[in-house]
């Protein structure tokens, strides 16, 4: 197993090109690529690796180089043939807009700024203007995982930053990252990364060795 999870996320609307964009013949592919992809898209062979360099090369590009960077991950996803689908029923995930990426940002992002916290389901439904049973269902849809999942890996990967950086022993990172006692701490650790903590340690030490 790989010993770090990276996540690259890029978000755009249909006309963030500009309204007559999707109305160009030279664009009609883009249409049908967005009707895929309310179904979910996950994205194999070549086109994946093509994809990874793409977003990566965005990081640390600017002003118009970013645009055709953009232009080129919308090429590929709307050619390729090498993807499944995650659902058949185009009903399945909730109408993709602004106002549920704006939704969505802001659970993830005050997810982020206190999973020090016990964060509770009716914090988080509130935030939304959702009820408990609401909010569980709509998160789920939205990204295929329950929430007290998506925390756990936050708290992970913080945990994952923190044995690297060796500043902290273990059972302090265990408590400054979240958890509320060590077997847990060690439980979801390995849950999420396959390795103890002091596997991973290791393991990482190993490879900045070879």
């Amino acid at each position: 197993r790989e010993l770090n999870t990276e996540a690259m996320v890029i978000h755009f609307l249909p006309d963030c090109l500009g309204k007559y964009m999707l109305n160009l013949p030279e664009a009609y592919l883009l249409p049908k690529l967005f009707e895929k992809a309310k179904s979910g898209m996950v994205i194999n062979g070549t086109a994946k690796e093509k994809l990874v360099k793409l977003m990566r090369s965005a990081i640390d590009a600017t002003n118009l180089d970013r645009i055709i960077i953009l232009l080129s991950i919308l090429k590929t996803l709307a050619e390729t043939d090498e993807y499944s689908t995650i659902v058949t029923s185009k009903n399945t995930f909730y109408q993709s807009n602004e106002s549920e990426t704006l939704r969505i940002n802001k659970i993830c992002n005050y997810t982020l700024s206190n999973y020090k916290k016990d964060i509770t389901l009716e914090e988080v439904a509130n935030l939304s203007n959702l009820s408990v049973t609401s909010f569980c269902r709509y998160f789920k849809l939205m990204t295929k995982k329950t929430f007290y999942d998506f925390l756990i890996e936050i708290r992970v990967s913080h945990a994952c930053r923190f044995l690297i950086e060796n500043k902290l022993p273990t059972e302090m990172i265990c408590f400054d990252c979240g958890f509320n006692n060590v077997s847990n701490f060690y439980r979801h650790f390995k849950r999420f990364t396959g390795y103890t903590p002091f596997e991973y340690k290791r393991k990482y030490k190993e490879r900045c060795v070879a």
